[in-house]
């Protein structure tokens, strides 16, 4: 690999000369071996309203054109990343015939999507919260990206308002990009974000709201001194994205982090100022991770390790952690860790090293992305959202019209019972789109069976579900899968003494499609127990032309703990939660057949040697969130 870092082509001598003040210390990195693109929360955008349908609404019957696909990258020439799924997954060269019925029933229920085509900083103001998107007003695919401007009363209804910046200047004109907002002490608020150039470098940008009266934050101002940030000696033009929220310094100033690499080094880069317009690049680095390549979308917050609220992002103190997190331009996930900022020295360590960005826990397993955590001090929580970016063909997304959804906004704590990971839980907001519900209590899942829940309709529910295994067989089994691995198993067909066991949802009558979720139990020689929590995507489709997943990891269940879950099913997305949180994953799957009437929800155990009974399990209706233009009298 060629680890130069060529001339950073500035565009304009005079743009060069004006920003000047602004020019960055070099990087005192000596012995670190550091070298991506980019890819940020992007929402994609449909035709039709949310949910509601379109005013003539397509024959459901019409098959949409079905063509061979050129596998070229949508965003590699401009330093963004690309879809890095298999385009098909079974044999042929041409796409699944999909009809308007199956495209228009992937669109979601309750999950945030922009009305139409391809979709930052989210924050909390006057009233209302909202969510700044990466958007292409002109297509559902990667390009021309610009800000979407959503608001909510309640992060669960919504309201799409004007975009909220274009790219109209020389230092963004090849895209507005990912970053965030600081909520200052007198009330204002300052956005950064980043940048692409007219010569593809990436360059921090500074915006701030015209009116800061108006409780919508309709209009943005950028603010003359534009771009405030370049990338410093040693750091590629194309490795310098996604500044943070900024948080205090003991001296009074604001800090803020930028994610990098050099080489395969993935970095944390900080700049400290008292205006947002002047910045010093800080000595060092706050934490470097080699192996893990770019970080893009780094988020640095604090946690309270012995409370129940969300923490201000200049907390620190005694009873307080710091998570870091990035999003790993190379494998796209999202890893965090929980350690310890040295404000002083400007150092973030890990608790444990064994468990550090990159190389340890995932805030989901599935297919979440590029997300982002904000303080809301409307309700004292710290709220995450993710990027839930599409696994079908760009052939399909253009057929539909758009191209993928935010997850529902998780408050994120800290595990006071095991301290070593967080926890993530749908805000209790989604609660108010539950409908009438249904309950089964103990029901006897034997080895290998198979149990229908009869819902009706299943493709918008709010599931609970707890667990537990018969204990004198657990006891009685003397070693079992010690090596297990959810990615890398037969998924829910992988039969062994302990597991698999949990729902089927998405599936149809005769189970030709269905997607898994499940728990799987490891013993070891020791009697040790290891369990395990994953989603099966390898039967969710008829398609060949989705990615078909299983995924998952090893989740901490303490003493006494039964088995829990939680499973939010809206049309094409299931997250999943189990045990409070503290694994999580998320699927995106593109049924054929079980959709609308046909989709249904089992029970299973697919255990050979174990009994298991589903203790409880509670299964809510979800009506619809109301999602649409705001209705803005022309000035």
């Amino acid at each position: 690999m060629d680890t130069t870092t060529p001339d950073l082509p500035l565009l304009n001598p005079t743009q060069s000369a004006q920003i000047s003040k602004n020019r960055l210390l070099p990087i005192k990195i000596l012995a670190i071996s550091l070298s991506g693109l980019l890819l940020i929360s992007l929402i994609t955008l449909s035709i039709t309203h949310h949910r509601s349908g379109p005013k003539h609404p397509p024959n459901p019957n019409v098959v949409i054109e079905s063509v061979p696909i050129a596998g070229v990258s949508r965003g590699s020439p401009e330093g963004v990343s690309e879809k890095t799924f298999r385009r098909f997954s079974g044999a042929g060269g041409e796409s699944f015939p999909w009809t308007n019925a199956m495209l228009s029933w992937q669109r979601t229920g309750f999950h945030f999507q922009p009305e139409k085509n391809w979709m930052n900083g989210p924050l909390f103001y006057k009233g209302w919260y909202h969510l700044f998107y990466q958007y292409n007003p002109n297509g559902a695919v990667w390009g021309d990206i610009v800000w979407g401007h959503s608001a909510s009363r309640d992060l669960i209804n919504w309201f799409h308002l004007p975009l909220a910046m274009i790219a109209d200047n020389w230092y963004d004109s090849n895209g507005v990009w990912t970053g965030s907002a600081t909520l200052l002490p007198d009330g204002s608020i300052v956005m950064l974000y980043t940048g692409s150039t007219n010569e593809t470098v990436q360059v921090q940008n500074l915006a701030f709201p015209t009116d800061p009266s108006d409780p919508l934050l309709i209009k943005w101002t950028k603010h003359p001194s534009n771009p405030v940030l370049l990338p410093p000696p040693g750091i590629h033009f194309k490795d310098f994205r996604d500044p943070t929220t900024a948080w205090l310094a003991p001296n009074g100033n604001w800090r803020i982090t930028i994610g990098s690499k050099v080489n395969k080094t993935g970095i944390s880069l900080v700049y400290e100022t008292s205006d947002f317009v002047n910045y010093k690049l800080l000595d060092g680095l706050l934490h470097a991770v080699p192996g893990t390549g770019m970080w893009e979308c780094v988020d640095f917050f604090p946690v309270s390790v012995d409370g129940d609220d969300g923490l201000e992002t200049s907390t620190n103190g005694p009873n307080v952690k710091h998570v870091m997190k990035a999003s790993l331009d190379d494998n796209k996930h999202d890893y965090y860790a929980i350690g310890t900022y040295d404000e002083e020295k400007n150092i973030w360590t890990p608790d444990n090293p064994e468990l550090d960005v990159g190389i340890g826990i995932r805030y989901d397993y599935g297919k979440f992305y590029a997300s982002k955590t904000f303080y809301d001090q409307n309700k004292g929580r710290r709220i995450l959202w993710g990027w839930i970016g599409e696994t079908d063909s760009e052939h399909a997304d253009v057929a539909k019209g758009w191209a993928s959804v935010q997850s529902v906004p998780r408050v994120i704590l800290f595990d006071k019972k095991t301290k070593i990971n967080v926890l993530q839980w749908p805000v209790e907001e989604v609660e108010r789109l539950r409908l009438k519900s249904k309950e089964f209590d103990k029901v006897e899942l034997k080895a290998g069976s198979v149990v229908p829940l009869n819902v009706g309709k299943a493709t918008q529910l709010d599931i609970t579900a707890e667990f537990e295994v018969d204990k004198k067989a657990l006891e009685g089994v003397l070693e079992a899968d010690v090596g297990y691995n959810c990615s890398t198993s037969g998924g829910s067909a992988g039969r062994s003494a302990l597991g698999p066991f949990g729902l089927l949802v998405l599936a149809n009558e005769s189970g030709t499609e269905q997607t898994a979720v499940y728990f799987y139990i490891a013993k070891g020689t020791d009697g040790d127990l290891k369990t395990f929590f994953c989603t099966d995507e390898s039967r969710s489709s008829k398609a060949n032309d989705v990615g078909k997943h299983v995924y998952g990891s090893y989740v901490p269940v303490l003493e006494g703990e039964r088995l829990t879950v939680r499973i939010l099913v809206d049309h094409s997305i299931v997250e999943s939660y189990a045990q409070g949180g503290r694994t999580c994953i998320t699927a995106r799957v593109y049924p054929t057949h079980a959709i609308d009437e046909a989709a249904q929800l089992f029970l299973f155990n697919n255990a050979t040697e174990v009994n298991v009974t589903a203790t409880s399990v509670k299964i809510w209706q979800m009506k619809s969130a109301d999602i649409r233009p705001f209705p803005i009298r022309a000035q």
